[in-house]
């Protein structure tokens, strides 16, 4: 494979995009989009491997003796919100934007990688392996994503994921612990004072979750953050006190902090019974004097925490997660990306990995 220019990257990652936009690839969905993916890196004469939906591939001149390095981000998307004025699987570009489902989540990160992993695949002498991992089941955290897939592909030492980010280093990330809490009480007639209110019962816990403060905040993403989201109970009728109530909290925990830990604080507190969902969605860091950090320190970057959970939670190796676009876009209607945020993206990553590929 020759050398490919920067210029023809550009072009042919933001056509592959709007392909991509095209074709629905929501979560558990995504054989169309695999097998796009693994048709485009098969025509440049890269051998990619499909998983379910998860499409990876090793550099040209991969040497096991070397340390390698993940390159990932998804191609799977949310379902497309009620308030869409626009075609989502339209890829429209206008006003040097491209609109449609993915293109900023995380579809402008996931072709400037491609890109990326295109410009140092046949390159020799470099100081380490390059897998690229184009993974499924993202927006769900599910298991048949970039879970199943790193058992196949060997040891890897770090690893850059793909996310909206404007470019910026998000060298920390919140974990994610989804609670199921249930309260008991007894069911009556409404009208007459018999029964217990499982709701009311449920209320001073709902209070301690809005109003308790974890001690330890975090300098890079602050306090440990609980939100009572959903809350029913067991019966339907207006008439009927109710017997159970189940509500569900969402919490943001901070690298300061296990799930354990969490857990073992809300269970002393509260009186409800409390469940996870999973324990797999954990905060995770990368050090600041990681080399990948370090590249993108002097190149101008900014190094944050972020709020929101990545498939960087399931890593079992450091990562560093940045990607063209602006998060505030992700999940949003009429999403879109800016075509110069796709191509300065390219570059960024192609520079963001120099030092390290070339032992400079």
């Amino acid at each position: 494979m020759p050398n490919p220019d920067i210029h023809t990257l550009q072009t042919e990652a933001i056509s592959l995009l709007q392909q991509l936009i095209a074709i629905p690839s929501f979560s558990k969905e995504e054989g169309e989009t695999a097998a796009l993916l693994e048709q485009f890196l098969r025509k440049k004469g890269i051998a990619a491997e499909r998983l379910q939906n998860n499409i990876w591939a090793k550099n040209k001149h991969f040497d096991p003796a070397k340390p390698t390095l993940l390159l990932n981000s998804h191609h799977d998307t949310v379902k497309p919100n009620k308030a869409y004025t626009l075609d989502p699987f339209s890829p429209i570009g206008k006003d040097g934007k491209l609109y449609g489902l993915g293109s900023n989540d995380a579809g402008g990160s996931l072709v400037s990688l491609i890109a990326a992993f295109i410009w140092y695949y046949a390159q020799k002498d470099l100081t380490h392996n390059i897998i690229l991992a184009l993974s499924a089941e993202e927006e769900i955290s599910g298991h048949n994503g970039i879970e199943l897939l790193i058992p196949h592909m060997g040891h890897i030492d770090w690893g850059v994921v793909g996310e909206p980010t404007q470019m910026q280093l998000a060298v920390a990330e919140k974990g994610l612990l989804v609670l199921d809490c249930t309260v008991h009480g007894k069911a009556g007639h409404a009208a007459r004072n018999e029964g217990e209110n499982a709701i009311y019962k449920a209320l001073p816990d709902i209070e301690w979750f809005r109003t308790y403060q974890f001690p330890k905040v975090s300098t890079l993403l602050g306090p440990v953050k609980t939100t009572i989201t959903v809350i029913d109970t067991d019966n339907k009728a207006h008439n009927v006190v109710p017997s159970v109530c189940h509500f569900v909290v969402d919490v943001r925990v901070n690298e300061l902090y296990t799930f354990e830990e969490i857990l073992d604080t809300i269970r002393r507190h509260v009186s409800c019974d409390v469940q996870p969902r999973s324990l797999r969605m954990r905060s995770s860091s990368i050090s600041l004097q990681h080399p990948i950090v370090l590249s993108g320190i002097s190149a101008g970057r900014k190094c944050y925490g972020s709020p929101t959970t990545s498939d960087k939670a399931l890593m079992p190796f450091p990562t560093l997660k940045t990607g063209p676009g602006d998060s505030a876009r992700s999940h949003t209607a009429d999403e879109y990306i800016f075509l110069d945020e796709i191509k300065d993206g390219i570059t960024s990553y192609i520079e963001l990995l120099r030092p390290i590929l070339a032992g400079s």
